[in-house]
């Protein structure tokens, strides 16, 4: 009747959602940096192919089996846990995926200073 709460489940996906998290920085980083050094829309244009997008997809699924196994520690039913972090986290994703997406773009028609928030002021 009784079982034992998913703590394992917990910590493996906190830890595939940070490792993935920082795989996504490091592409995300040199590709900029690349970019900015030449300038090629083309760079771009492959971030939103398989090199970016397996990293985002990891940090998603991480996270979702963190959201659910959480949620199951305190005592909700299984399904309804992750039914629930399915439906956060693939609302969640696509808002941060078409944010990066918009960005990229301004970055790509603006330079870095369509992005500076400091000249805002």
């Amino acid at each position: 009747m009784y079982y034992d709460p998913p703590y394992f489940l917990l910590v493996a996906g906190l830890f595939a959602g940070l490792t993935c998290g920082r795989a996504f920085e490091v592409t995300l980083r040199q590709a900029v940096k690349t970019w900015s050094e030449t300038r090629s829309t083309r760079i771009f244009q492959q971030l939103q192919g398989f090199s970016l997008s397996v990293p985002f997809l990891g940090i998603c699924g991480g996270i979702c089996v963190f959201l659910a196994s959480g949620l199951n520690i305190f005592g909700l039913p299984l399904q309804f846990s992750y039914i629930t972090s399915i439906i956060l986290t693939i609302m969640t994703g696509v808002l941060v995926w078409s944010q990066l997406r918009n960005l990229l773009l301004l970055l790509q028609e603006g330079g870095s200073r369509a992005i500076d928030l400091d000249a805002l002021e």
